[in-house]
């Protein structure tokens, strides 16, 4: 054990040196290429972390968040140890940074929620972010999440609905694919908000907000008439 633990020490200093001796660019290129290796990522993930806290770059330090979710959704019990680093990137001054961070989160989450739950109320405050990217890949996360675990978001859904007002439009266009996908696993949640669903579907003057609205009653209405027919 001891053996194993200095050789992966060894290899983990190696690897030190190696990327402190590349240029941002090759360390760029080494990261898309990790990208197209998904049969290497289970082995990858300290790499990862390595260049993502020794890196100065905020386009690396993005793309390594990014990895590290795409990573965590594959290979979860590789990352949970790791999920700190990634959630502190929560408070980080740059917007990007912050998106990639609660992207990643909500990707790990998808795999496994439970990993996330301590960083739960750090996620939601993510809706109030000031950067409405940030704020769309929050709503991007929680669908993620909401995949495997609507539950969770029971008393949460009034969220989702202001974020149909946001005053972006991409935000906007966003929210309303929150309740399509709660509503297609657990559509009693949605339920109470179908008729203000329906006014924007009729009403809102943005095409895509009144299209995803419309999907969300959709979805939602054929969840619970099946809910209904199983119980009868």
């Amino acid at each position: 054990m001891q053996l194993r633990l200095y050789i992966r020490y060894l290899l983990f200093r190696i690897q030190k040196i190696r990327f402190k001796a590349m240029n941002e660019k090759e360390i760029m290129s080494e990261l898309n290429n990790l990208t197209r290796q998904k049969e290497k990522w289970s082995t990858s993930i300290e790499n990862v972390l390595l260049i993502l806290k020794s890196t100065n770059s905020k386009e690396i330090k993005a793309k390594s968040l990014w990895l590290l979710g795409e990573m965590g959704l594959q290979n979860s019990s590789q990352i949970q140890d790791h999920i700190q680093i990634i959630a502190n990137f929560l408070n980080d001054k740059e917007p990007k940074l912050r998106e990639r961070a609660v992207n990643a989160l909500g990707r790990i989450g998808r795999s496994n929620y439970l990993l996330v739950m301590p960083y739960w109320d750090n996620i939601m405050d993510m809706k109030n972010d000031e950067s409405s990217d940030v704020r769309m890949c929050f709503i991007w996360a929680c669908e993620n999440i909401a995949t495997n675990a609507p539950d969770l978001y029971s008393d949460y859904m009034d969220i989702f609905l202001e974020l149909i007002n946001d005053k972006n439009d991409r935000v906007r266009i966003e929210a309303p694919e929150m309740f399509r996908v709660i509503g297609k696993r657990k559509p009693k949640y949605v339920e109470p908000y179908l008729d203000k669903l329906q006014w924007f579907a009729e009403n809102d003057l943005h095409r895509v907000v009144r299209i995803h609205s419309a999907g969300a009653v959709r979805v939602t209405k054929k969840a619970l008439e099946a809910t209904k027919n199983i119980n009868e």
